[in-house]
């Protein structure tokens, strides 16, 4: 009996005719449309001159682009991918039935599906090393400290793109609750795990920019950031237990045994984070 249990089946986007729209994309750029007028704000209050600001949002865009895909291909895909090296930056892939654009066969246009949000805490904090020291001249943590108050509010859209794209749900809930995915094929309810990460997100955004403006906390250089670290990566690794497992069989592989990679990626980021809150620093 499911009557409590909500059917998702969206569409894929606005369709043009042409070209879809998907909501996913929707939400990437509302995720930086937003954060990059809040970011203006925070540079205001800095007294930053803006015109660094739209050096940053390339830093920031690139970067987490590259290291959300190495992130999939790398942590979670290698196995298919390793024979398949073209499709990892060419929205393309294989297929014997289709033909790309109808010219080329053996190929079509798949966009680019796979993406893991530790590959690009990996690709960002790189990326904006360099640039606070080529452009901001200020410490590498000040600007991490400040960005990843945007960073929690994209977490909210990107989450809310998983949701639409009815991909990384939860398990069953051996209930009348949850959200039964249709579009995925889905016919029993499942738990949101996508909703619960996205207001959980939004939840540590409006900790962090409360923080920011109303605390002296963004003195203390890295412990935004810290925070960030330690509130995010712990929310990820408990709601990991939730959801089904990215890869078939991955956590037997693992010392941590049996947590999934997702969980194991989260441990090593969430020690920085406290090191980084509970540090001795100067104002």
């Amino acid at each position: 009996m499911n009557f409590l249990a909500i059917e998702w089946n969206p569409s894929l986007g606005i369709d043009l005719g042409f070209f879809v729209v998907r909501w996913y994309s929707l939400m990437f750029v509302a995720a930086f449309l937003l954060g990059l007028r809040l970011m203006k704000k925070v540079y205001q209050e800095d007294k930053i001159s803006l015109e660094k600001l739209d050096t940053l949002f390339m830093y920031v865009f690139i970067s987490m682009l590259v290291g959300m895909r190495l992130g999939d291909v790398f942590f979670y895909s290698w196995d298919y991918y390793q024979n398949h090296l073209l499709e990892i930056f060419l929205p393309i892939k294989q297929s014997a039935n289709d033909a790309l654009f109808g010219i080329i066969k053996g190929w079509k246009f798949t966009g680019f599906t796979g993406f893991a949000s530790h590959g690009a805490a990996i690709g960002i904090p790189v990326a904006l090393y360099f640039y606070s020291k080529k452009h901001l001249n200020k410490p590498w943590l000040f600007i991490l400290d400040r960005l990843a108050i945007m960073v929690a509010l994209a977490g909210f859209f990107i989450r809310f793109g998983n949701f639409f794209n009815s991909e990384i749900y939860g398990k069953e809930t051996g209930s009348s609750f949850g959200v039964i995915f249709t579009a995925a094929g889905e016919t029993l309810p499942r738990h949101p795990t996508q909703l619960y990460e996205a207001f959980s997100y939004l939840a540590l955004f409006f900790v962090m920019w409360h923080l920011y403006w109303k605390t002296s906390r963004k003195q203390q250089t890295g412990f935004l950031f810290g925070l960030f670290m330690v509130v995010l990566w712990s929310l990820r690794f408990v709601i990991e237990f939730l959801k089904e497992p990215q890869v078939v069989k991955r956590g037997e592989e693992w010392l941590f045994s049996p947590l999934n990679t997702g969980q194991v990626l989260s441990i090593p980021l969430i020690l920085i984070g406290f090191w980084l809150m509970f540090r001795k620093t100067k104002n």
